[in-house]
């Protein structure tokens, strides 16, 4: 049975239970921010234990006097008491002489290297919310309540170890009777860092949008929801940055929302003021349920009912909030000032990142009344400093485990964990590595030692703004460590910006092809490092080794030595087969066409004769969506293969079928017609598949060859079969290829990872086949399938690819 946590250096005990001796404990993992040293503190005391505890930078130091007996008692409750939030990764002990102990205290921190985890932000806890619900509390309505089992850690602190001269609290000081809170070893808010009050704490402050004041505290919120029921858009400074926040119960409000924030089509987020109101509105399974209630409240991703239940019900508004989709991303209040504000308010709203297209979350209210002034009428601000940008995470349920799809509040910054050898207390990381991720849905990631801490979503490397947030964290990273990378390693893509901070950084520098890296964050975060597998790359877009765009990928991956030593262990990954390539006439223009993906298709199906003389038997939506001179154009950029990048992906597949079956030509938002042929299928329950070709080439990869598929959706498209049908086929023929290959390669373990494994019904649907097939299946959870993975798999690849 596996281990809860790593037991080092655990010396001999001594032999007679009776006799007093001393104990020093280390203790490392998420122990700061989350009540453990009152815990301690409190447990040592009732069993009447003498000695001292303490934050280090590494973790939680103990030392406790006592008989043995008593000292092993006390070790069993550590972990079987320990706080909720606290995390265990591993736990050393040594038996001393006593020194003579008579007291047992909380000790000053101590510096020194600093690998202790730093907490995530955490929702208001039920004790602070009924504190901020009761007339009599003295924290009534007051929206920066918390304790040591809630409220702010990653956004306020500046350094380990997590005391509150360290964290951007350190500008409040502690009025008397939270100062005699933070001392008593019996109240919740002992040593709670951003502890603080109405007399004492930060204060909220209502802002017109030109930056003037209009009024404070308890009169900020009323005048808030009264400016919300009016339709107005309000920027709200919340826990990891600003939301613009609109009444979801009134369609002209979010219209205009779209119309100022330039956002004509993708779906917005919802808070909602209860649980029971979501039920009202959305189903609801158990583990969707206990995400939204969790203390990490992310975004979760519902199955709506689409018909209005009752009268106040935003079902009404759907065309507004998500076009087309059957599913809202929905949270729940997650501060106090959310919860306030959602209490008296009493109906969902929408809550979307306080930013500009493609730069990052605005986090101080100067900021915001630049980048926001154009979009929002009012901003709801206040005085606790955010140190940096933490957006709400989103998780969506598959195949009745959790996903995340963006990994941040509630989540980041806690690390992914490499065991260390069975054979050798060696870790496999010698050298701090940074990773500098992929371009789209950045995230950065710093190896130390057996850790790989993995940065919040930042976004995609876009604009000026993005960049310099993206350097900004690292930083950030760097700092909170204080650690120098000795190893920097990022995408093969040379264009990118993340690949060309890293080539800059004069550090050695490893590159790694993107797919390889989808694969080995899924192998990490699956535990099968040093296992043979068949590795499945599907996505839109990434830098292949032949100078070609990869996206439709196999790989095989073999250690090159069977090894319980990870020290030693090296992966080789080899691409064993992919999807026939296909033009992308305009390169990264024809990401934001489909049509001109579909016409590439054609053109190689077809050769000039699309453009000609295009069979009179089959209807083609594709041509008929661009006009003679862009044909003619189109024409001449295949024929002589001007700009248009050779690619296998996925991804972009899904975008051609969305145009020939006239559902999006030009999309909107990234991924969007992928979107809309998962959201087609609905309910539809059909096994039916289309051909395709399985084509070997010894030594070179395996081609699949889609032409079969096209020309049978084609045919089904001239016939009038529904899109629902076409779209279901359509999945269940890139399934039966997976199968396919899986079986001519005679592999047991498949891992899946890429952005198109974000599809519900393509992931569960190949996870069903495989096991029919008596093959086992691998996929994300804690780390985004997408490019959110991606630095992680780049210190995968680093520790294990290369030499």
């Amino acid at each position: 049975m596996k281990k809860p946590y790593l037991l080092k250096n655990q010396s001999l005990q001594p032999s007679n239970s009776a006799v007093k001796t001393r104990l020093h404990i280390i203790i490392q993992g998420a122990v700061q921010g989350v009540g453990f040293r009152p815990f301690i503190y409190r447990l040592a005391t009732e069993m009447q234990l003498t000695g001292w505890v303490n934050n280090s930078s590494q973790g939680v130091f103990i030392e406790v006097e006592g008989n043995q007996k008593t000292l092993q008692e006390f070790l069993l409750k550590i972990e079987k008491q320990k706080p909720p939030l606290a995390i265990i990764q591993a736990l050393e002990t040594t038996w001393l002489d006593t020194i003579g102990y008579t007291k047992f205290e909380i000790k000053p921190s101590i510096t020194g290297q600093k690998t202790a985890l730093v907490l995530p932000d955490i929702a208001t806890c039920p004790d602070c919310l009924k504190d901020i619900f009761e007339t009599k509390n003295r924290r009534y309505h007051y929206p920066f309540t918390n304790c040591t089992n809630c409220g702010p850690r990653y956004t306020i602190i500046e350094q380990l170890p997590y005391d509150r001269s360290n964290t951007t609290m350190k500008k409040f000081t502690l009025c008397s009777e939270c100062q005699q809170e933070y001392e008593n070893p019996l109240d919740r808010r002992f040593h709670a860092q951003p502890n603080a009050c109405p007399n004492c704490g930060p204060q909220l402050q209502l802002l017109d949008n030109t930056g003037t004041p209009i009024t404070t505290k308890d009169p900020a919120i009323s005048n808030t929801i009264q400016a919300l029921k009016q339709g107005k858009i309000i920027a709200i400074k919340g826990l990891g940055g600003f939301h613009l926040i609109v009444d979801a119960g009134n369609p002209t409000a979010i219209n205009e929302l779209r119309r100022r924030k330039k956002r004509s089509e993708k779906p917005f987020a919802l808070m909602y003021p209860s649980l029971e109101q979501i039920k009202q509105d959305c189903h609801i399974s158990p583990s969707e349920e206990r995400l939204l209630t969790s203390p990490q409240s992310p975004i979760v991703l519902l199955k709506h009912k689409n018909k209005p239940t009752h009268p106040n019900s935003i079902l009404k508004n759907l065309n507004n909030i998500a076009p087309g989709n059957p599913y809202l991303g929905i949270m729940l209040p997650y501060t106090p000032l959310h919860h306030l504000l959602m209490a008296e308010l009493n109906q969902p709203v929408i809550a979307t990142s306080g930013n500009l297209s493609d730069e990052p979350i605005c986090i101080d209210e100067q900021q915001a009344l630049i980048k926001l002034s154009e979009i929002a009428d009012l901003f709801l601000i206040h005085n606790r400093p955010i140190l940096r940008p933490v957006d709400d995470s989103i998780v969506r349920i598959i195949a009745g485990r959790e996903m995340i799809l963006r990994r941040a509040r509630g989540y980041a910054p806690l690390p992914i964990s490499l065991p260390t050898s069975e054979n050798s207390k060696q870790s496999p990381i010698s050298n701090p590595i940074l990773a500098t991720g992929a371009h789209l849905k950045n995230t950065i990631a710093l190896a130390i030692k057996n850790q790989i801490f993995i940065s919040q979503h930042i976004g995609d490397l876009e604009t000026p703004e993005a960049f310099n947030s993206f350097q900004q964290i690292i930083e950030n990273f760097k700092q909170l460590y204080e650690i120098k990378p000795s190893i920097v390693v990022c995408d093969a893509h040379p264009d990118y910006l993340s690949t060309k901070y890293a080539q800059n950084l004069n550090l050695p520098t490893f590159t790694i092809q993107h797919h390889h890296a989808h694969i080995l964050a899924c192998l990490a975060e699956n535990q099968l490092l040093g296992k043979s597998a068949l590795g499945i790359a599907w996505d839109g877009t990434g830098y292949g080794l032949d100078n070609t765009i990869w996206g439709g990928e196999f790989f095989q991956i073999l250690p090159i030595q069977e090894t319980k030593n990870t020290t030693n262990l090296k992966i080789q990954i080899s691409r064993i087969a992919h999807f026939r390539q296909f033009p992308l006439a305009g390169g990264d223009k024809a990401i934001k066409e489909p049509r001109r993906i579909a016409l590439g298709l054609l053109y190689e199906i077809f050769g000039n004769n699309i453009f000609t003389n295009p069979p009179e038997n089959l209807t083609f939506h594709t041509l008929k969506a661009f006009t003679p001179q862009e044909i003619k154009i189109l024409q001449t950029m295949y024929q002589r293969r001007i700009n248009s990048p050779l690619t296998s992906s996925v991804g972009r597949l899904f975008d051609s079928i969305a145009s020939l079956t006239n559902q999006r030509q030009i999309i909107n938002f990234e991924g969007q017609g992928a979107m809309e042929l998962e959201f087609a299928i609905e309910d539809i329950e059909n096994n039916q598949t289309y051909p395709f070709k399985l084509t070997p080439h010894p030594p070179s990869p395996i081609i699949i060859d889609w032409q079969p598929t096209i020309l049978a959706i084609l045919n089904d498209i001239t016939q009038k079969v529904p899109l629902a049908t076409i779209s279901v086929k359509f999945h269940n023929t890139l399934v039966e290829t997976i199968i396919a290959v899986a079986k001519y390669r005679k592999e047991q373990k498949i891992i899946l990872s890429g952005g198109c494994f974000q599809n519900k019904y393509l992931l569960e649907k190949t996870i069903r086949r495989l096991q029919q097939e008596n093959l086992q299946p691998y996929w994300h959870q804690r780390i985004p399938p997408n490019d959110g993975g991606i630095a992680l798999g780049q210190i995968i690849a680093t520790l294990f690819q290369h030499p």
